[in-house]
């Protein structure tokens, strides 16, 4: 396989090659230290205040798309092939202020300015796609955006006027895309990238044969867990393996009667597919993290780092969705509630990852519900997550499957509770009766996120709720 020793990708209009660069070498401080590009702020250091928030750009089957992500969890290894833009490189086809930028000092949605930068750039994202979004579309996009002084109110109506400002067709950005496009296009030779402790491999099979090799490595995906490790812990993560720009993990396959969904996937490109066979998890997966953390996060890595507390396991468990693995050219699969063995241990070999989540369309008759409780509504850990699946037939629950997070050291199923589920009468007193048993399933511990009591009468509630939304009145007749 042919390897190279640099990155290349473009930075706003300039193409950038760099030889001497580290695994944990971030996308901000190179653009604030290095390119002195300081409109790109550094607040929290872990991906939640979007003071950071630049534009990728990548190449996907042929199409040019630009995402919002946090760069002060983007390794600079990873922007390799893509084009970064920065609250510098913005501007309107007469040179000045673009739309959204110019709505926003008409609305008077500044103040200190130490998050307008960011929020521009969500913003701007965000008309490119819908140039007249809703108010919800709007919320939504600022989920990832913290501002401390001015208050959304203002923000909220700049973005819902910036197309008075202008529209996308006319923007330099995408007037530029068709050059930019084809640069990008001639950077793809898909060679492995060797830059001292980070490697960037050709492909699946060269990461394989590479993870096999060194098991030792550390495995990046969307950083959006280990760029903590070195904001937050000042780890030295290398030598690591970046794998985010691998295609052959960004597969998703709906065909036949279950979804497959690779390992690499991010939040963003599985929620409009997940969205069109299980509705009922719309609104959780809007309230995981913000929107930049879900352009980057990945499906197979909120699964590999086995948290007891990720947001998709729970609901991924109730579904009956099983783990790829792979090793070298060894594949196997196995249930995912198996795959998690105790804190922090996972049934992984050395040199063993995540391939695929495969996740079984769902059948007629099962009633789904998946719930997040935390301290804000958006961007933040769980408490206590919760996924449910309940099959009625003949107005009795022939089967049931429930999985929470948050309760113990690994997601886990509440056997107890759903054997009081299974052969009981589909009734508000089959729920109560599970409520009782969820006790004997899990002793959750106390931390700064909520007490063990608090956990264990939430999780209580949830089977109480479920009939309450999914049972009670009319809807018990129609499924007796």
């Amino acid at each position: 396989m042919e390897t190279r020793n640099h990155i290349r990708f473009l930075l706003n209009g300039e193409e950038q090659r760099l030889d001497k660069v580290r695994a944990c070498d971030t996308l901000l401080d190179f653009l604030r230290l290095k390119k002195r590009l300081t409109g790109t702020k550094e607040g929290c250091a872990e991906g939640d205040c979007g003071a950071c928030t630049v534009l990728v750009g990548r190449l996907r089957d042929g199409v040019l798309r630009y995402e919002p992500v946090n760069a002060c969890i983007r390794f600079l290894a990873t922007v390799d092939g893509c084009h970064v833009v920065t609250v510098e490189h913005l501007r309107g086809p007469d040179g000045g202020l673009n739309a959204v930028q110019a709505a926003l000092v008409e609305h008077h949605g500044s103040q200190c300015g130490f998050c307008t930068p960011g929020i521009v750039m969500a913003l701007y994202a965000l008309w490119m796609e819908e140039p007249q979004p809703s108010e919800a579309k709007v919320e939504q996009a600022l989920q990832g955006n913290l501002c401390r002084c001015t208050g959304y109110e203002p923000i909220v109506r700049a973005a819902m006027a910036a197309a008075e400002h202008g529209l996308p067709e006319a923007d330099p950005l995408v007037q530029e895309r068709a050059g930019v496009l084809a640069a990008l296009e001639a950077m793809r030779d898909r060679a492995r990238v060797e830059l001292g402790d980070a490697v960037l491999p050709g492909d699946v099979g060269d990461f394989a044969a590479l993870y096999a090799e060194q098991p030792e490595a550390i495995v990046v995906a969307g950083a959006t867990d280990v760029g903590l490790w070195v904001t937050k812990f000042l780890r030295d993560i290398g030598p690591a393996l970046f794998i985010g720009h691998l295609d052959g993990l960004q597969g998703i396959d709906d065909g036949g009667d279950a979804i497959r969904v690779g390992a690499g996937v991010s939040y963003s490109d599985a929620i409009p597919v997940l969205e069109r066979h299980f509705p009922h998890l719309s609104e959780y997966l809007a309230r995981i993290a913000g929107w930049q953390v879900r352009n980057m996060g990945t499906i197979g890595g909120n699964i590999a780092n086995g948290s007891p507390i990720g947001d998709m396991p729970p609901v991924l468990i109730a579904l009956g969705a099983r783990v790829a693995l792979r090793r070298g050219k060894e594949q196997r699969e196995m249930p995912l509630e198996d795959f998690f063995i105790d804190y922090g241990k996972q049934d992984r070999q050395a040199g063993e990852f995540v391939e695929a989540i495969v996740v079984p369309k769902p059948e007629p008759d099962v009633l789904h519900a998946a719930w997040k409780v935390s301290k804000r509504r958006d961007e933040d850990i769980s408490s206590v997550a919760a996924g449910l699946a309940v099959t009625v037939a003949n107005g009795h629950i022939a089967n049931a499957r429930v999985a929470f997070g948050g309760m113990a050291g690994v997601p886990k199923r509440a056997e107890q509770a759903e054997a009081a589920l299974i052969g009981a009468e589909f009734s508000q007193a089959a729920f109560e009766a599970a409520a009782k048993a969820v006790v004997r399933d899990f002793e959750p511990l106390s931390d700064w996120r909520a007490s063990a009591d608090y956990r264990m009468l939430v999780a209580q509630n949830l089977f109480r709720r479920f009939w309450a939304e999914l049972g009670a009145g009319e809807q018990a007749r129609v499924w007796a």
